[in-house]
């Protein structure tokens, strides 16, 4: 307690320095503010947040129904989907993004048609470039989606499982009842932050021409030649998608807590099998 008093001066003190450093930078800076205010309204700046917004979720959702369909076959006790999940989060994770971005463009140099026979059509018709890179992002993040599910399964105890069997609770229900809720509390804020990452890495597929946010900016300075100014209005709207981002994992993060709070009806029903017996027994009510 009587450090207290010593955090609460220095922490003052670092906010003096940081307001006086921002008044210092406003005041002798060089950059043009009232374009960077003008600019942070336009409708070619509102059109490449609608794009990055899109290309985050649409990116997202794809990428977790990857990683979890990865996940659950590197924990398969086959050897073949393990194999073939291992693979993908080998390649794909070691990919560098952008390079992978490239690729799924110009795809059409590895497989000039997609099909068989009259059934098929050109790449090039197929592979816009929002098309390349929903597809790049979309593989790029279910392999780290994979290995972040895969440690949230793994990271729930066995000894509920088994005697979520030994209840004779069906395979399916043990997944969904026990061993979902669980993992969910590790792999929501490993989602969360890869959101964020995702949020970010948007901005690469500028390379292809897609209309995201920093495209729109480039877009517009290399007619006025306010660059820094530009980027400044990007870097703006990507902190604040950012901490919208950031409320919505901190609320799931909340929710998942207070459902675990309030405790998963068949979890401790094998909890309580596992240490005392027939009197939890009774507890288990099937959905």
């Amino acid at each position: 307690m009587s450090s207290r008093p010593g955090f609460t001066l220095i922490t003052s003190l670092l906010s003096l320095l940081a307001a006086a450093g921002v008044v210092y930078m406003f005041a002798t800076s060089q950059v043009m503010w009232d374009e960077v205010l003008t600019y942070l309204t336009a409708p070619a700046i509102f059109y490449g947040i609608y794009v990055t917004v899109g290309l985050t979720i649409l990116s997202m959702f794809l990428g977790i129904v990857l990683g979890v369909i990865s996940a659950l076959m590197s924990i398969s006790p086959s050897p073949i989907p393990k194999a073939f999940a291992q693979f993908y989060v080998w390649l794909f994770r070691g990919i560098p993004l952008l390079v992978l971005i490239i690729f799924c463009y110009n795809f059409a140099l590895f497989a000039p048609r997609i099909g068989f026979g009259e059934f098929s059509v050109s790449t090039n018709v197929v592979m816009t470039s929002f098309t390349a890179a929903v597809l790049a992002l979309s593989l790029h993040e279910g392999a780290y989606m994979s290995e972040i599910v895969r440690g949230g399964i793994l990271s729930v105890d066995k000894g509920q499982i088994e005697a979520a069997r030994a209840l004779g609770i069906s395979r399916r229900k043990t997944f969904r009842r026990i061993v979902l809720p669980q993992a969910l509390t590790v792999v929501i804020p490993a989602t969360g932050n890869q959101t964020i990452g995702m949020l970010k890495a948007t901005s690469l597929v500028s390379v292809i021409g897609v209309h995201d946010l920093l495209t729109q900016a480039q877009f517009i300075y290399t007619k006025n030649y306010l660059i820094i100014e530009l980027l400044i209005v990007a870097v703006v709207w990507y902190l604040g998608l950012a901490a919208v981002a950031s409320l919505g994992q901190r609320y799931l993060e909340h929710w998942i807590s207070s459902r675990k709070a309030g405790g998963c009806l068949v979890a401790r029903a094998v909890r309580g099998a596992a240490g005392s017996g027939e009197g939890v027994i009774a507890e288990v009510k099937p959905s």
